[in-house]
């Protein structure tokens, strides 16, 4: 009871018996292996382990090589410190309290908060789902920049002749970036049938996965339904326009010239194609790093890495993205370009990742919250809110 009480103080708010409860319970596995376990590849005892490094040697992964100094990261003042304290330490109790690996809080370069905990060190890449599908963004963005791709408009058949016939090839890019296909698929129904296939068979092949799911509910651009098969089919589009694997492009177009402090990993199916939709590898910091150049509308330490329009693009929506809309897509978000959205406005930019992972760009102060985790739960989601929102109005201007 002590405890909890301590913790509510710090955090300003009550802080659950089912939530000191939830992190316990994690602080009680000594050793953290990786591997699979009794319940598979995400099993609980395993879980730690495997988003810190477990899954790189699971299955194939591709390397995506930092350049030789990293963009600053610079660490707060001593006065600037003080007066980011209150929101340092509900940042603190918030961990304490749910199953949270790393947690880090940065505004315009400089970091505001880090912290890690469960034995996790800054040089571990954690490893994401479905936050991958935010660089697979980022990616397809440089690539209309570049002129690679000519036109969202375009349907993917156009850059990929082999999906000529299917329902996938016959989608514009737009319509695949939004999550408005129209394939007759169910993200939490169908993923037991398409994981296989596209991904964990040591033969998947994830291109005959999206060229052989050709069942369609409903005309394109209807309606928002997240599932794998859009962002996998942008990921063959990106491969083909620029001639690379999505890990080589990353690297000379995103990873490199964001000034990333450490190599970065992309998990592949049987056939070492990246398996877009997730698997995406970096340290706390990088994505960190990510979500600033996001902020700073695709620029970092001087250099504009992704267009600033495109960025715009993806905080926004036209008649064409009608269905995505924040309020359409969800009751409480939207959707755009493989972003998600927690506000009307487009302020609350986020790449979303299954078990907790979160990447949360504040648009107005430059204020980006990582959080790395390893456990679904909605119940933390209010709190960490309302620590985005503490620290966008707390601490230093910069």
């Amino acid at each position: 009871m002590r405890r909890r009480q301590a913790l509510a103080c710090v955090a300003g708010a009550l802080v659950s018996p089912l939530a000191e409860a939830a992190a316990s319970d994690w602080e009680r596995r000594w050793g953290y292996p990786t591997g699979w376990g009794p319940a598979g590849w995400t099993d609980k005892e395993h879980r730690i382990g495997n988003y810190s490094g477990g899954f790189e040697q699971m299955f194939r992964a591709r390397r995506i090589i930092a350049p030789p100094s990293a963009s600053p990261l610079a660490p707060l003042s001593e006065d600037a410190a003080a007066s980011f304290a209150p929101v340092a330490q509900r940042a603190s109790a918030y961990m304490k309290a749910w199953p949270i690996s790393g947690m880090l809080i940065a505004r315009k370069g400089t970091v505001l908060f880090e912290s890690y905990q469960f034995s996790r060190t800054p040089d571990m890449r954690m490893t994401s789902w479905s936050m991958a599908k935010s660089v697979t963004s980022l990616l397809l963005g440089i690539c209309v920049d570049r002129g690679l791709v000519k036109s969202l408009e375009d349907r993917a058949e156009d850059y990929v002749p082999e999906l000529r016939g299917t329902l996938h090839g016959g989608i514009t890019l737009r319509n695949l970036a939004n999550m408005s296909s129209g394939a007759a698929i169910v993200h939490d129904r169908d993923n037991p049938e398409l994981y296989p296939r596209a991904f964990t068979r040591h033969n998947s092949d994830l291109e005959a996965a999206v060229r052989g799911w050709n069942a369609s509910a409903e005309p394109q651009g209807t309606r928002y339904n997240y599932n794998e098969l859009c962002p996998l089919t942008i990921g063959m589009v990106i491969r083909r326009a620029t001639g690379k694997t999505l890990a080589a492009f990353c690297e000379e177009a995103l990873w490199q010239p964001l000034g990333a402090e450490g190599d970065a990993s992309w998990l592949c199916d049987g056939q070492g194609r990246e398996f877009n939709c997730i698997g995406f590898g970096a340290r706390l910091r990088d994505w960190g790093r990510l979500g600033q150049m996001v902020a700073q509308r695709g620029a970092i330490d001087g250099r504009q890495v992704v267009s600033a329009r495109w960025i715009d693009e993806c905080a926004s929506w036209s008649e064409a993205d009608a269905q995505a809309r924040f309020g359409r897509a969800g009751p409480t978000f939207g959707y755009k370009f493989f972003f998600w959205h927690g506000r009307a406005d487009g302020n609350w930019m986020m790449m979303v990742g299954h078990d907790g992972q979160r990447v949360i760009v504040e648009r107005a102060t430059q204020t980006v919250v990582v959080q790395t985790a390893v456990d679904q739960s909605a119940m933390w989601q209010p709190e960490l809110n309302e620590i985005v929102r503490a620290a966008a109005r707390s601490g230093p201007g910069l």
